[in-house]
């Protein structure tokens, strides 16, 4: 069972996430919050596997709840949930430690994928979100194991030191890093390296 905990200002958005989720076998609301402070204490009170925030909330907005819960409960994984779809907010999410960011008008389908998609300790970004120069991405899905390709690039590690510390082929991981640049549309290995130290997530 997927745990969630829901923070948005606006009381009938929840309502209506926790009415639809409740038909689902494998997700469960276990609590609410409107403002970014209540959504920090409810956190370290129930610890929830998923925590769905609105950025923009009262008291504490999402990006630094988001921080603050990341910092105590690294496990806990959280999606940005909101009706801007800038470049910067989306950087200023995932600095502070988001595995996803949906847009309010996305559909039902698209929040329990989410949300059953980073429980896995996988990225959802959804696709109508826009970069710093304004260019429409795709969502990113990284795997675990490219996750943990990723995090020993940012530790400075060769594809052999990989390979070695993983245990697997050197060029299993030369296919798994040509994977990741094509996922997140990043070309070369500088570019690369220098997303896998610059981004915060948790890998």
């Amino acid at each position: 069972m997927i745990t969630v905990i829901i923070a948005e200002d606006h009381q009938a958005l929840i309502d209506g996430i926790k009415l639809s989720i409740e038909y689902e076998d494998d997700i469960q609301v276990i609590g609410e919050a409107n403002d970014g402070e209540m959504l920090v204490e409810l956190v370290r009170k129930k610890q929830p596997d998923v925590v769905i925030t609105d950025i923009r909330m009262p008291k504490c907005d999402g990006i630094s709840a988001t921080r603050i819960i990341k910092k105590e409960f690294p496990q806990i994984k959280v999606i940005a949930f909101s009706m801007f779809d800038q470049g910067e907010a989306v950087e200023q999410m995932k600095t502070a430690g988001a595995s996803g960011y949906i847009m309010k008008n996305s559909s039902l389908k698209k929040v329990l994928d989410a949300i059953r998609i980073v429980a896995k300790n996988e990225l959802f970004f959804d696709d109508a979100i826009t970069s710093k120069d304004g260019e429409t991405k795709e969502e990113i899905v990284l795997s675990s194991r490219e996750k943990e390709i990723l995090r020993l690039i940012g530790e400075g590690k060769s594809s052999l030191e990989i390979s070695e510390l993983l245990f697997i082929g050197k060029t299993t991981v030369d296919t798994h890093r040509k994977n990741i640049l094509r996922k997140l549309n990043i070309h070369g290995k500088t570019d690369l390296i220098r997303f896998a130290v610059e981004r915060k997530y948790d890998f």
